[in-house]
């Protein structure tokens, strides 16, 4: 079953997709197994009728969507020929006609379903279209983004808990360049972190960072950590730097502008007492803010 954190995303979505399409209703899930999503969000309904609804995949507007992995509508659902209509005492109950139904879809897998809706029988436009479609591809974004930083958080915790020169699977005697792959791991996982919706996951996530960044070989001391505090940007921005990234690549990485990632390196060099970049990625290892 989807975490519940996950709600935050749709609920997120949801509230979009009314806001810019001007319809009243609107309703999603995600999947539970590879074809069946259940209604878990409503967002302007009038009833509950839809809430826990179980919609399988081919069956109502919303499984035609799954199970094509594309955008569905019909003008008027209670006597639409396209579609079945398993699910038509719910929805008579909210009393929808016009519904538009598109497919949260991440890494070419279905993962979920949005729908909008009215509440009486009209053809709807291409602004309608496009704003589900865009309210879709926030929860795909979103979902992306976390399915991204769990795989980092899987491969990380285990190179976290064995130190320098180790890779996950590998002995004490693994080869220096596994510990530069903690590094890149390090700092995938700092530019994802802004990314993350869910407070909790960004949380864990900054924690396994800390945790690569103290695993370094030149451990800080305590003297060392209590005289430079990095900004969370700047820490990013460096990391990035210490990967040999460019301004203009940083900036892509982390989702900035090149000029506010040069604000935030000068920044991270002053209080760093650096004056190249080079001395800026060495003096924050020697703190202990990199692995």
């Amino acid at each position: 079953m989807p975490e519940p954190v996950d709600a935050v995303e749709m609920r997120t979505a949801l509230a979009g997709l009314r806001r810019t399409s001007g319809l009243p209703v609107a309703f999603g899930g995600l999947l539970s197994d590879a074809r069946h999503a259940r209604i878990a969000e409503l967002d302007g309904a009038r009833t509950g009728a839809l809430r826990g609804l179980v919609i399988s995949a081919g069956s109502g507007l919303g499984g035609k969507a799954i199970a094509l992995a594309r955008p569905c509508a019909v003008t008027d659902y209670p006597v639409s020929r396209h579609i079945s209509h398993e699910y038509d005492t719910a929805v008579a109950a909210e009393g929808l006609r016009s519904v538009v139904a598109v497919p949260v879809v991440v890494r070419r897998t279905v993962r979920g379903v949005l729908y909008g809706a009215l509440r009486t029988p009209v053809s709807l436009g291409d602004r309608t279209f496009d704003a589900a479609v865009a309210a879709a591809r926030d929860v795909e974004q979103a979902l992306a983004v976390r399915d991204e930083v769990r795989e980092l958080l899987d491969l990380t915790r285990e190179q976290a808990a064995a130190g320098p020169g180790a890779a996950p699977g590998a002995g004490p005697g693994a080869g220096p360049g596994a510990w530069e792959d903690v590094r890149e791991a390090h700092r995938e996982l700092r530019a994802l972190a802004p990314r993350a919706a869910d407070p909790a996951l960004r949380d864990a996530l900054l924690a396994v960072c800390g945790r690569l960044a103290s695993a370094s070989g030149a451990r800080a001391t305590p003297a060392a950590v209590m005289e430079v505090r990095l900004a969370p940007r700047e820490v990013d921005v460096v990391a990035c730097v210490a990967a040999g990234a460019t301004n203009a690549a940083a900036a892509r990485q982390l989702g900035l502008r090149p000029e506010t990632v040069k604000g935030y390196l000068r920044s991270a060099m002053r209080k760093l007492g650096a004056h190249t970049r080079l001395e800026a990625v060495v003096a924050a290892r020697r703190a202990g803010l990199l692995p």
